[in-house]
């Protein structure tokens, strides 16, 4: 799938979205790391580096709802064929 540039920004605030309904919280912070998904203090916790590209942070933020497991939430067809293609990047 062909993704033009301009189109991550919305797709980084669809998949933070999706991820706020699915009950974790999406941070971005500076640091030496890329990001992902953890557990914290029984919190679902999303962490990107805020210092990479939008792209960057779209491919993490999809690897991390695959991890919360995405297959029981609706999705509309884009979102979820982006998170699958993404994540297998």
């Amino acid at each position: 799938m062909k993704i033009k540039e301009k189109e991550f920004e919305t797709i980084l605030q669809d998949l933070k979205s999706l991820a706020n309904q699915m009950g974790a919280t999406v941070r971005f912070e500076r640091g030496d790391f890329q990001g992902g998904y953890c557990i914290l203090k029984e919190s679902k916790v999303i962490v990107i580096n805020k210092l990479t590209s939008t792209q960057r942070k779209v491919m993490t933020l999809s690897a991390a709802l695959n991890e919360l497991g995405v297959d029981s939430v609706y999705l509309p067809p884009r979102l979820r064929e982006i998170i699958e293609e993404m994540d297998s990047n």
